[in-house]
């Protein structure tokens, strides 16, 4: 109740608010209900009000036009990959009022798009962004070990294709080539992760590390020699600019944004999604190149995140996104 009362000075933005849910076909029950979770920002003035998620859209797709303001909207990958699937026409009122979105990735674009978006719809690509005086790597050293170490910084979920990777790299088991693999992160699958090692013969080689701080991320992603990326889905992944910040040669997926991320064959390489024998091909590929190639590739990858993904870069994209 001391929402409603605390709502009183802006009656006026209420009313519009309910005037705009009535045209929508929301139920008074309903309303009553958005007016209460919405009580926060009909009280703001804004010029722009922007959801750093579609997702946290759903439920205020009203708001903006109610106090005044335009509506920003920004694409992730859960937001046009996943949550639609499950929720099929979940965006078609936030479409209505959008007045501009913000996408990470090309494919999120085409996603949200197939989703009902209209073509017309202004919006900009701004990519992720990282700290790259951070991740700097204190070394060039691209030579190969007599135990590679393979490296993968994720929560440990099915979307990020962590049984298809120990397929792949059961495949290099057979073959006599010896590695260890380390994955970095926490999740509700790591049983069934583990499991997947177990059955597959790999639980000597594989490390779960579980969640570590930056600093200590940056020091395994120094002693790794491969970096994988093996998603079923990723909008784009930081994790991926991080390891090639570091010169780390990066394999990915063909999943949305990481076709993006990483430029096959020449910042590091992009095998399709679901194909465990194709990623232990280009696994072995990698770790049988010569230095001189190695090195190239790393060096690619250096210089365009640095070129392309840095926080300076990024804050002034979205400088101009709201003018």
């Amino acid at each position: 109740m001391k929402e409603f009362v605390l709502l009183l000075p802006y009656v006026s933005t209420v009313i519009r608010y309910v005037k705009l849910e009535r045209s929508e076909g929301t139920a008074w029950l309903q309303i009553f209900k958005k007016v209460y979770l919405n009580a926060q920002l009909l009280k703001a003035k804004l010029d722009w009000l922007h959801f750093g998620f579609a997702t946290m859209a759903l439920g205020s797709e009203t708001v903006a036009k109610a106090i005044g303001a335009k509506m920003a909207v920004s694409f992730r990958g859960f937001d046009m990959t996943v949550y639609p699937v499950k929720n099929p026409g979940c965006y078609q009122m936030l479409w209505r009022h959008i007045d501009k979105a913000h996408t990470i990735s090309d494919n999120l674009l085409k996603l949200a798009v197939k989703h009902g978006m209209p073509e017309n719809t202004p919006f900009e690509k701004i990519t992720p962004a990282i700290n790259i005086d951070l991740f700097q790597s204190e070394t060039t050293e691209l030579s190969s070990k007599e135990r590679p170490v393979l490296i993968t910084t994720a929560r440990l979920h099915w979307i990020k294709g962590y049984v298809s990777t120990l397929e792949a790299l059961a495949l290099l088991k057979e073959q006599g080539i010896d590695f260890v693999y380390k994955i970095i992160g926490e999740g509700k699958e790591y049983e069934r992760i583990a499991f997947a090692a177990y059955q597959l013969g790999l639980t000597e080689r594989v490390q779960f590390l579980g969640k570590l701080p930056h600093a200590e991320v940056k020091q395994e992603l120094e002693e790794a020699s491969i970096y994988i990326q093996y998603s079923i889905q990723e909008g784009f992944c930081n994790a991926v600019l991080e390891a090639q910040a570091m010169g780390k040669l990066c394999i990915v997926s063909n999943a949305e944004g990481l076709t993006e991320n990483v430029l096959h064959g020449k910042t590091g390489w992009v095998v399709p999604k679901y194909s465990p024998y194709l990623l232990a091909e280009q696994i072995k590929k990698v770790l049988l190149m010569d230095v001189e190639e190695k090195a190239v590739i790393s060096k690619n990858a250096v210089e365009r995140v640095r070129r392309k993904f840095n926080v300076e870069k990024q804050t002034k994209e979205f400088v101009g996104f709201y003018g």
